[in-house]
């Protein structure tokens, strides 16, 4: 896990029973894991912050926590371990600023060959007419 770190102390983990098939283990043992982030609270820059916020993801609520469920798994280690790999893949997704598209121009050679396929496609469809009877 290289990029940001996040500390132990900044998310807190929850074990929970996991829904789907498993048996009766299912019914009693609490294999999932639900992990809450504050986003606003964390050691995070403002920029990751604002990336982050800004991110489109249902799994942030609009108080700004993010909420991982994970239930892959049927050992409470391995989910644990699956959701902290999620918040920090996460994370580092928004790490780098999105680069800022520069507008360029059309080329002459473009312009001239796109002005060439449109005066060709025209002398098709004229072709398609009718032929004049004398």
């Amino acid at each position: 896990m290289n990029g940001v770190v996040i500390p132990e102390s900044e998310y807190e983990i929850t074990a929970m029973r996991a829904q789907g098939a498993g048996g009766q283990n299912v019914n009693k043992v609490s294999s999932a894991i639900h992990l809450r982030f504050d986003i606003r609270a964390s050691g995070l820059s403002e920029a990751h912050k604002s990336r982050l916020l800004a991110l489109r993801d249902q799994r942030i609520t609009a108080d700004g926590v993010l909420i991982i469920k994970a239930q892959r798994y049927r050992s409470r280690e391995l989910n644990k371990a699956d959701a902290i790999e999620r918040l920090h893949e996460l994370v580092n997704s928004v790490a780098r600023p999105p680069l800022v598209r520069r507008a360029t121009r059309p080329t002459l050679g473009s312009k001239k060959r796109r002005v060439d396929a449109k005066i060709q496609r025209g002398q098709i469809k004229a072709m398609r007419g009718k032929i004049a009877s004398e």
